[in-house]
């Protein structure tokens, strides 16, 4: 009989989680990389 004491299947929960905060992160970095090559360029 299994137990009912196993923690839940929350791999889709985190991945997304994951996903909330990497996304505007690395659009955040990829305009800042943008915005430095502008300033040291010209």
């Amino acid at each position: 009989m299994p137990s009912d004491s196993s923690p839940p299947n929350r791999r889709g929960l985190i991945v997304l989680a994951w996903l909330w905060v990497a996304a505007p992160l690395a659009y955040g970095v990829y305009e800042l990389v943008q915005k430095a090559t502008q300033l040291f360029t010209k």
